[in-house]
């Protein structure tokens, strides 16, 4: 959705502006080709700050990468003498690159060890979690995060599973959940797609102090300045909907929501890349300091 993230940011405007989840980098030039003076990337994942500095080599000093979660927003923007930024994005979820890059544990379509960490220095690895967790637990990550009907099915499953051996990789936890869930005809997912989204979403914290993090970067932004976030699931989407509603309604930090709806991708960008499908883009403006 990069044209609608220039047309809410209009970063031809100049000025900071930071990606928060900078990733492979593509929102990233397009703001700094588009006259961003100076962009602050952050990712919590090492290997995507790797990639985002060969995409973005050719800016040098306007651009800055970070290894830092972008709930410590004020932190990372403190520790740079930043006060104020003109723009914010966020581009919430697992990225297109730890998706398809073996090794990761994202994917049931390749068997291979389960990690799932976005940032593969630090935490426990989905592996990890899975041992460690009691039924009851698994059962309300599973409904919660996956709003999977069958999760406490599937949670015993796991749990008988484990006892037999260890639920390690992809491949494993995947047959687990495609037996405990009944089959009732043809499904458009694999019956572990939610099951999966779940485990990855308990794992990195993803919905943990979003709404904080919202309100770090709206009271970040200069007057003019403005925000931009892109979820891919309705939790998501629901928390950056209250949240931008409450600053607005509040006064405090004078925002003003620019998207009544969210905005969603195109068809034709939906037939380019099936994954925007559940895209949402809300947006918002901060009037005054």
């Amino acid at each position: 959705m990069v044209a609608e993230v220039l047309e809410h940011l209009e970063p031809a405007r100049g000025g900071v502006f930071v990606d928060c989840t900078v990733g492979l980098g593509g929102h990233a030039r397009a703001l700094l080709e588009a006259g961003a003076s100076r962009l602050i990337g952050l990712d919590r994942d090492p290997g995507a700050l790797a990639a985002a500095a060969e995409t973005l080599r050719e800016y040098g000093d306007r651009v800055e990468l970070v290894h830092g979660d972008y709930r410590r927003l004020d932190e990372l923007l403190d520790a740079r003498g930043i006060p104020a930024v003109d723009g914010v994005l966020a581009d919430l979820g697992v990225s297109s690159m730890q998706l398809d890059q073996p090794g990761r544990g994202f994917s049931f379509k390749r068997d291979e060890p389960l990690d799932m960490r976005m940032d593969t220095t630090a935490g426990p690895t989905a592996a990890d979690a899975i041992r460690d967790a009691d039924e009851r637990t698994l059962g309300g990550v599973i409904y919660e995060f996956g709003e999977e009907r069958h999760a406490r099915r599937i949670a015993r499953a796991i749990v008988e599973g484990r006892m037999r051996a260890p639920v390690e990789t992809t491949g494993r936890l995947a047959e687990i959940v495609r037996r405990a869930v009944p089959r009732r005809g043809y499904s458009r997912i694999d019956p572990a797609t939610r099951t999966f989204q779940a485990i990855r979403i308990w794992v990195n914290r993803e919905l943990e102090g979003l709404d904080a993090f919202l309100t770090q970067a709206v009271r970040r932004l200069c007057p003019g300045g403005r925000i931009v976030v892109i979820t891919f699931h309705s939790l998501e989407d629901r928390i950056v909907k209250h949240t931008f509603r409450a600053l607005q309604s509040g006064g405090e930090t004078g925002l003003t929501i620019r998207t009544k709806r969210p905005v969603v991708p195109s068809e034709a960008e939906v037939e380019r890349n099936s994954r925007a499908r559940s895209a949402k883009l809300r947006a918002a403006e901060r009037r005054t300091a």
